[in-house]
């Protein structure tokens, strides 16, 4: 009997931490970018030369940023520039130009979405 209890106390010690690991959802990037976690919201931004992509998202579910208002400060070296992204689909922050980006850079995001308080996520990009 000793042994039937032992094994089952190893199997559920086993198997139920990867089931509760994370509260179902994950925190490494979906669409390649640098991800950041406030309030139990996910914000994932993929910086490229010619756009920057902000992705919302609540325990993997897309969150709306319909009426949403973000902008972004990017930080390259001893240049500064502030953009506007503007809502972009389902749960996507865009803006379009051209941007420094790459490793040492950084952007300092400040996002409101509707009905929400501001929150103010920093991506360091690789």
């Amino acid at each position: 009997m000793k042994h039937f209890i032992f094994a089952l106390l190893v199997s559920f010690t086993v198997a139920v931490p990867p089931a509760l690991a994370g509260g179902g959802h994950s925190h490494g990037p979906n669409h390649g970018g640098v991800v950041r976690e406030i309030r139990h919201v996910t914000y994932e931004l993929v910086a490229t030369p010619d756009s920057l992509t902000l992705y919302v998202s609540d325990h993997g579910k897309p969150v709306a940023t319909a009426g949403a208002t973000a902008e972004a400060v990017i930080y390259a070296g001893n240049d500064k520039m502030a953009v506007k992204l503007e809502p972009a689909g389902e749960n996507r922050l865009e803006a379009r130009g051209s941007f420094k980006v790459g490793v040492g850079v950084r952007v300092a995001a400040t996002v409101t979405l509707a009905g929400k308080s501001a929150v103010r996520p920093v991506f360091n990009l690789k």
